[in-house]
């Protein structure tokens, strides 16, 4: 999305904290892999991973080369890259909190430097629980692995260190960590990952709208009627009940990837392709969003809870019957709010920002919907019920961009009808996209932070969130269970909805 020309990035080590995890196993290993067949990954670039089972290096490759055969969007797997790959993968026992192992780490790593010529390269992976991250900082920093500027041998080499989601779990906490983080480590060393930005879809988005100028002259309030961000699931928690139980979907999905798909789609066109004119203009869309508050938390946000219910002929049960919940959780499993973004190219365009689970269809989107035409002439023709202009940009599951217009129906009436213009990403470009974490990771071993999200777009982002939690915490939450499985949510959320913009239209195509 934002990178014109991509050359092939320096070698270095890849230190993975968590390197037994569900997260290695089903997304790191497979993307390491496929930048590997595809020719991207760095010659001679050396995996270590780190954790608290104990394994032998044998093991470990072994484990991985069964993640990436099961999970790699690539199949059958071409043994002679994997094992070349796997040559160079090594593990390393230990906790998070001390010990011996973090100075083993370091002179492992400088065995390893010196033995695949990586002079000092390295990116630190925490695919860690976000409780762990500053206990894991503080002891790479003891042991001289965080240096802000590192010195080698031949001149500087380059520290990256990579951070999951979630980055806190308010502003408060949020700013509490960045402090942590900012004190060992600068912010071009600093990269904090949410994968929906590495979607192709999601990087057409600034395309799109920048490279096609037809739709950049509708992009404001004098055409656009609404904008609206839906990120739906059909599934529950799928065993992450303990984690969810504590987050919720405000802090788990609406604060950072619909926020982010919101400031790809609203923001104003950066002055260059740069990660800070980009992250600028993001920055630029998160102060403008207007914070809800009070009693416009009451009027302006809706929470839900799924209940007990039956999907696709088979029972599911309620989010509180779920492993690891609370039996009386006010956790909500569904937000949908409205908002405005209160500058000139927005003023008075409502914003509807939507995640939930357990919904009627599993998808990602972006709508903009334009205002009605004047219905001087054919909104007077009897039987005829025009909907507005819609376009749609679906980031998943089915990759793609389509366009709703009026169209004349063929024969000697005029009758109209709703047509939809379809642009399947998948059938134009027949070649397979490359996963999420492929871009990413190539994009860290680049240092190119453009898909990352910087200091203060995270807390921008926790501000506006952390609102809306306080104002949930000064009165009590909705009667739940208060939305059935395969439904669009709690009937409330139709409530602010009643202009048009009813997430139920998601499923009507």
């Amino acid at each position: 999305m934002f990178e014109l020309e991509r050359h092939k990035p320096e070698r270095g080590i890849v230190v993975i904290f968590g390197a037994s995890g569900d997260l290695t196993r089903r997304k790191l290993a497979p993307a390491l892999y496929n930048l590997a067949r595809q020719n991207l990954l760095p010659d001679g670039t050396v995996v270590v991973g780190y954790g608290r089972t104990e394994m032998t290096d044998e093991v470990f490759r072994n484990r991985l080369g069964e993640s990436v055969s099961t999970f790699s969007r690539t199949q059958p797997i071409e043994s002679d890259i994997w094992n070349a790959l796997a040559r160079r993968m090594f593990y390393q026992r230990g906790s998070y909190d001390g010990g011996d192992a973090y100075p083993a780490l370091h002179r492992r790593l400088l065995e390893l430097d010196e033995r695949f010529g990586t002079g000092g390269n390295r990116i630190f992976y925490l695919a860690v629980p976000p409780g762990v991250v500053p206990a894991i900082l503080r002891n790479l920093s003891s042991v001289g692995s965080l240096e802000r500027r590192r010195r080698c041998d031949e001149g500087t080499c380059y520290l990256r260190v990579v951070f999951e989601k979630p980055f806190g779990h308010d502003l408060e906490s949020a700013r509490r960590l960045s402090n942590e983080i900012d004190r060992l480590l600068e912010e071009p060393q600093i990269f904090r990952m949410d994968h929906y930005l590495g979607k192709e879809t999601v990087q057409n988005i600034s395309v799109l709208r920048f490279a096609n100028s037809i739709f950049e002259h509708v992009w404001h309030s004098a055409s656009v009627r609404y904008v609206r961000v839906t990120v739906a699931e059909t599934l529950g928690v799928e065993g992450r009940g303990g984690y969810f139980d504590s987050t919720g979907i405000l802090r788990d999905i609406l604060q950072n990837h619909v926020l982010q798909l919101l400031t790809l789609v609203t923001m104003e066109p950066p002055a260059s392709l740069s990660a800070d004119a980009i992250r600028d203009e993001k920055a630029k869309v998160l102060r403008c969003l207007r914070p809800l508050e009070g009693e416009e938390v009451v009027r302006s946000v809706a929470r839900g809870q799924y209940g007990r219910g039956v999907v696709d002929g088979v029972e599911v049960p309620a989010y509180r019957e779920e492993e690891g919940v609370d039996p009386n959780s006010a956790t909500e499993t569904f937000v949908g709010l409205r908002t405005y973004i209160d500058n000139w190219r927005w003023a008075g365009v409502p914003v509807y920002l939507c995640a939930g689970k357990r919904l009627a269809q599993a998808l990602t989107e972006v709508s903009i919907e334009f205002k009605e035409a004047p219905r001087v002439l054919f909104g007077a023709m009897e039987g005829v019920e025009l909907k507005p202009n819609r376009l749609t940009l679906r980031i998943q599951p089915d990759e793609g961009v389509s366009l709703r217009f009026a169209s004349k129906v063929p024969g000697l009436k005029m009758e109209l009808r709703d047509v939809e213009m379809d642009f399947p990403y998948g059938s134009a470009f027949p070649a397979a996209s490359p996963e999420a974490y492929e871009r990413l990771l190539l994009d860290v071993m680049g240092g190119n932070s453009a898909l990352f999200a910087r200091r203060d777009e995270v807390e921008l982002a926790w501000q506006f969130a952390t609102s809306i939690l306080e104002g949930w915490q000064k009165r009590p939450p909705p009667e739940f269970p208060n939305y059935a499985p395969g439904t669009w949510g709690p009937v409330s959320a139709e409530r602010f909805f009643a202009e048009g913009a009813s997430y139920a239209d998601a499923g009507d195509r």
